[in-house]
């Protein structure tokens, strides 16, 4: 959903608003970058599974009432919401949401670091360690300008936190909507580290971020028998090493070219012996788009080829579509917060201007639905070599990336908060 806040670009002007203390948010991230990194590496060590975050959300609220925030628990107990009110800020005054999610992965952490994941089959190899110790950190800055301005200097800003469980199985965001987390936000802000990009620089995109992302499932069933009598059967099995090559030629080939679509299936199942052929193949993937027609394009060409090969196998083939997942797409307003304030905090030459969409899903586009916002890149990569990839086993990040992260938020959320009324 947008608004005609949508539309409008930070101007300098706009950015003059927090001038006056900018010196003091960076002395804050500089004063306080080692215990945010002794955070970081302690919800690193300890990661929690998709909505299984009760000690992370606790570890979180803790940080939060030192910083004389409220925070409310969900009902699920993983997840938390928290407001901050400074100054005086005037009726009309927007509140800024920002949103970091805080699960980990099924994957064993094999770094060997003295900071490494103390859960077995669990790790923090997609960053949300370092987006939580982030959002932590520019509650903690904005709560020292409380204490370190004079009252009548303190701004009048109304900020919220999101932190959000459950990101890695597209569930939390709209578990975080459904608790209310988006009552009376104006727009919301978030961040993904990149590994692609050094530590010490930003990348920033406007429009279409990630892909829209479709969950496929695709049962072939048909008649099962012996293996030493295959035309007893209708071999499902067959038919399904068929379908896969079948849709990886077809799909593409139904789609503009110029327009990013891929397909994938990642999981086969069926059959338990070797002298056997099952009468059921289930087959698990994904169909990633960053396009409506292209989206529509490439479902019709699954079912069509689906429905000719079950004609042709004489088996059946049932396809479905679920848990679809939005782009997410960066309007202008908050995106330009984000590019000025990363200009501020690091240089133009120092922004990386994504070019293309990524491909990968992420459920920060559920709350797009509802408000406008953004998210950018944070380099987290650092100088030595190749760096490891998102969800490699060995994952890690320079973190120098965790008070530049939290110096570029700070101040776009401060831009955005101090915009009255926003326009």
């Amino acid at each position: 959903m947008q608004d005609q806040s949508s539309s409008w670009r930070i101007t300098p002007t706009d950015v003059e608003r927090i001038v006056p203390f900018e010196v003091l948010l960076d002395r804050v991230a500089e004063e306080r970058a080692s215990a945010w990194i002794k955070d970081r590496r302690h919800l690193h060590a300890n990661p929690e599974l998709s909505g299984q975050e009760k000690q992370t959300t606790q570890f979180i609220a803790d940080r939060l009432r030192k910083f004389g925030m409220t925070p409310v628990i969900t009902d699920r107990q993983v997840g938390a919401v928290a407001d901050m009110v400074i100054g005086n800020p005037p009726p009309d005054a927007p509140l800024i949401a920002i949103r970091a999610d805080i699960d980990a992965l099924p994957l064993q952490d094999r770094k060997g670091a003295e900071y490494s994941s103390t859960c077995s089959g669990i790790a923090h190899s997609c960053g949300h360690d370092a987006h939580t110790t982030i959002a932590l950190a520019v509650a903690e800055t904005v709560h020292e300008l409380t204490l370190r301005l004079p009252e009548s200097e303190v701004p009048g800003v109304r900020l919220r936190w999101i932190f959000q469980p459950a990101e890695e199985t597209a569930e939390g965001a709209a578990w975080m909507v459904d608790a209310g987390a988006l009552n009376g936000v104006r727009c919301i802000l978030g961040l993904h580290v990149d590994p692609t990009i050094p530590a010490g620089r930003v990348g920033i995109r406007y429009g279409v971020l990630t892909a829209h992302l479709d969950e496929v499932s695709i049962l072939v069933r048909g008649k099962g028998g012996h293996a030493a009598r295959p035309h007893h059967t209708t071999d499902p099995l067959a038919t399904a090493a068929s379908l896969v090559t079948t849709l990886y030629q077809t799909v593409p080939r139904r789609v503009d070219s110029l327009t990013p679509t891929v397909f994938t299936i990642g999981s086969i199942h069926g059959g338990n012996v070797s002298n056997v052929i099952p009468d059921q193949i289930n087959l698990e993937g994904t169909l990633r788009t960053t396009d409506r027609k292209a989206r529509q394009d490439a479902m019709d060409a699954i079912r069509r080829v689906c429905e000719g090969l079950a004609v042709a196998t004489e088996c059946c083939i049932d396809v479905e579509f679920k848990c679809p997942l939005g782009s997410v797409v960066n309007d202008v307003m908050s995106m330009s917060a984000y590019e000025a304030a990363a200009i501020q905090v690091l240089g133009g030459e120092n922004l990386v201007l994504i070019d293309k969409p990524s491909m990968g899903g992420e459920d920060f586009a559920v709350y797009l639905d509802h408000v406008p916002g953004a998210q950018f890149r944070l380099g987290c990569a650092g100088v030595a070599g190749e760096w490891p990839l998102l969800h490699s086993p060995v994952f890690d990040i320079d973190e120098r990336a965790i008070g530049i992260g939290a110096r570029i938020v700070t101040r776009a959320a401060l831009i955005l908060a101090l915009m009255n009324p926003v326009p």
